[in-house]
């Protein structure tokens, strides 16, 4: 039971917790009733009277301790304040997440006391009895997550306020006049917060980037990157430096590697990629055997550590894959040309080499640095003809030359040979507990101006799995190799999904008339794959997919190995991507020193870095996910006369929210614009119910909508509803 009194209750409160607010701000500084009076501006006898009063309550308590007659500390430890972080809402209170409490603790707004979401915050908590949820008040920020803003600048005679198109900031931000830097009436800028006086409604800021005008292209996407603090350019001197680079290939470099040159080589990859980090070599062995090969760009010998190419590359921790560009971790002439394993160059890699049999099982395996030179660049289109029509020729619709050609008999039968294989490994993968997330992917056609004009989804098929099996078998078997070792590594975890989760999960497709078995973690993951299965190619798959994926833990990287629960491997690492993930570079270098037999490293010091590598892919990926936000609004903008057929993905107290099948496209009908009856939210049946008619608007219904506004700077999609599709 909490020790304050219980007029510490939200609607009984006193001078108690201004003093206590004041008292925890300044721990180790004792204060008279004078101190705490002048503080709180307070002159009245009344008043003084009532502090005086408060005081000795709360040393009576044991709440604060009279260190001298008269002058007051807060205690050193008090179980009621603790330390964790702001979850804003869009409603301008908060939640409160610690350790400590299984629920997260409610912070009122009067209570926030300038804090802003995910702030790291110290709070003081009540309405701790039992049968009462716990409240609490922010006593001091002690970390702020951010700093910099991107908004509208509204310019007024002497003044401007910048205003966030961001649902969880609740405050506009006031900017001096000197402090406009060179921004015009409404242009869209990134403005930094500088101070927050004790009584003023707004922090005080300046602008520090001018984007440009909303709804502007370039302004939307630097506006994206710039809302999460990701570059879209690299400094001058981290470019200069990268141009500097030895990138020839030299003799007395290659005789320290094994020289893999003559070996059947080559890459598969998406049709406009730009960089190609991964090649696959093949060669049958005298004993029937293969000798599979997955060779890697060696990054690592390039970006040498302590240089500021290798800070700025391990500050941005990923490339960002925007809808129509990629931000890259590293410069052009290393992303694009040094380390890209393009064909007939002879490059630096670091392989996996394995031999295995016909059954896919790993006889013997080998790690390190090689030199290969790549006979053939395949996109997955070319490979996948291959494999479909079991022949070389492929025709000019899709060769990326845009002539009809003939592979080699050699790289025909490879590509034959290693799709069995990779087959074999997902068969196995699967029946071990793996879960196969095959999402599709919204991807648009683009005009040369970045306008979209189409849009298309991006599936799987054989030859994508092919190198995602060869991938994941290289970094599956490094990941193993360390971590047998049980030395300090870079993992890649994921844990198993939550159980609330997974209950909130079957309410919600059981209304589609599936189930998930959840009596153990192989008959989840068993129902789990069913239900993909069974959901492929109907209407509810993407709102389904998505569900599925919501209901998984977040995959993260972590010296702690707890293995992956959606691969089902014990070990698992990133060893495949350096060029685009710096966590594949960490873990080349550790690889290569164990390699050179040296002793474990500090899992302290890697632990930090693989917190920040999993929090800027955080980043990233939500860039990425606004991105593609951002296109389907503006592709929906020039389609405002159509009438479309959606699929109800969420029912709220305010509306409900439609999934347009042909695009994937989200939007929202507002439940007072639907005319054809006055509809309730029923939380139970989780729908909308017509009070008349008692038709019901629910999960997974097909509805008919038309396009009412599309909000390129809200980023927000509203839709008119029209009808029920009976």
């Amino acid at each position: 039971m909490s020790k304050f009194p219980k007029k510490f209750g939200k609607k009984e409160k006193t001078f108690s917790e201004k003093i206590l607010k004041i008292l925890s701000q300044n721990a180790n500084k004792p204060f008279n009733y004078k101190q705490i009076c002048a503080i709180l501006e307070l002159n009245d006898t009344k008043s003084r009277n009532e502090i005086i009063k408060d005081l000795k309550i709360l040393a009576a308590q044991k709440v604060i301790i009279e260190n001298e007659p008269g002058s007051y500390l807060v205690k050193a430890i008090s179980q009621d304040y603790y330390e964790g972080t702001i979850d804003m809402t869009s409603r301008r209170t908060a939640y409160f997440i610690c350790p400590e409490f299984e629920d997260d603790v409610f912070i009122p707004t009067n209570n926030l006391n300038h804090a802003l979401d995910k702030d790291k915050v110290k709070v003081y908590v009540y309405n701790r009895r039992k049968g009462k949820k716990p409240e609490g008040e922010v006593i001091e920020v002690l970390e702020r997550s951010k700093t910099e803003f991107v908004g509208v600048i509204d310019i007024q005679k002497n003044f401007a306020f910048v205003t966030t198109a961001n649902a969880k900031m609740y405050t506009d931000i006031f900017i001096p006049k000197d402090k406009y830097n060179g921004a015009e009436q409404g242009d869209v800028v990134v403005v930094r917060i500088e101070d927050w006086p004790k009584k003023a409604d707004s922090p005080f800021g300046s602008v520090i980037n001018v984007l440009g005008k909303p709804g502007e292209h370039d302004t939307e996407i630097h506006a994206i990157l710039a809302e999460y603090g990701l570059p879209y350019d690299f400094p001058v001197e981290v470019e200069v430096f990268a141009q500097k680079l030895d990138t020839a290939i030299h003799p007395e470099e290659i005789a320290k590697r094994r020289d893999m040159r003559d070996t059947l080589t080559y890459t598969i990859d998406p049709k406009d990629a730009k960089d190609f980090d991964d090649a696959l070599s093949f060669k049958k062995l005298e004993n029937g055997n293969y000798e599979i090969g997955i060779h890697i760009a060696d990054v690592s010998h390039y970006l040498q550590e302590g240089t500021i190419l290798d800070e700025e590359a391990y500050n941005r921790g990923t490339s960002v894959y925007l809808v129509d560009r990629v931000v890259p971790m590293l410069p052009e002439v290393l992303s694009n040309f040094a380390c890209s394993l393009r064909p007939n160059e002879e490059k630096y890699t670091f392989s996996a080499i394995f031999e295995i049999d016909h059954k896919a099982t790993v006889i013997n395996q080998w790690f390190g640095r090689t030199v290969i030179n790549s006979d053939q660049r395949f996109s997955y289109e070319e490979a996948q003809v291959i494999i479909e029509t079991k022949a070389a020729t492929i025709p000019a619709e899709i060769s990326l030359s845009g002539k009809e050609y003939k592979a080699s008999d050699e790289i025909t039968e490879a590509t034959l040979k290693l799709d069995e294989l990779a087959k074999i490994l997902r068969r196995k993968r699967m029946s071990e507990g793996a879960i196969s997330f095959d999402k599709v992917e919204v991807k648009f056609n683009l005009t040369e101006d970045g306008e979209p004009e189409g849009v298309y989804f991006k599936v799987s098929k054989d030859a994508n799995h092919l190198i995602e099996e060869f991938m994941l078998l290289a970094n599956r078997k490094v990941a193993e190799y360390i971590g047998k070792q049980k030395k300090t590594f870079v993992y890649r975890i994921h844990d198993e999904p939550n159980e609330d989760k997974l209950f909130a999960m079957q309410a919600l497709i059981s209304k589609f008339g599936y189930k998930i078995d959840l009596r153990d973690k192989k008959d989840i993951s068993k129902s789990l794959n069913q239900l993909m299965s069974d959901v492929n190619g109907k209407k509810e798959q993407n709102l389904i997919d998505t569900l599925a994926i919501r209901t998984m833990s977040k995959a993260k990287y972590s010296t702690e190995n707890i293995g992956h629960y959606g691969l089902a491997f014990d070990y698992y690492s990133h060893f495949t991507s350096p060029i685009r993930r710096y966590p594949d570079v960490m873990v080349h270098r550790l690889l290569q020193y164990y390699l050179d037999g040296g002793k474990s490293v500090s899992a302290e010091v890697y632990e930090e870095k693989c917190e920040h590598s999993s929090n800027m892919e955080s980043l990233a990926t939500n860039a990425e996910r606004d991105s593609i936000k951002y296109m389907q609004i503006k592709y929906m903008q020039d389609h405002k006369d159509e009438e479309f057929l959606g699929v109800i993905s969420g029912v709220t107290e305010w509306g409900i929210y439609v999934e347009i099948v042909s695009n994937k496209c989200e939007g929202m009908c507002r439940i007072r614009e639907i005319k054809d009856d006055y509809y309730t939210f029923d939380e139970k049946q989780y729908a909308l119910v017509g009070e008349i008619s008692k038709s019901l608007l629910q999960l997974g219904d097909e509805v008919y909508v038309k396009v009412k506004n599309a909000d390129l700077v809200k980023k927000q999609l509203d839709f008119t509803f029209i009808r029920k599709n009976e």
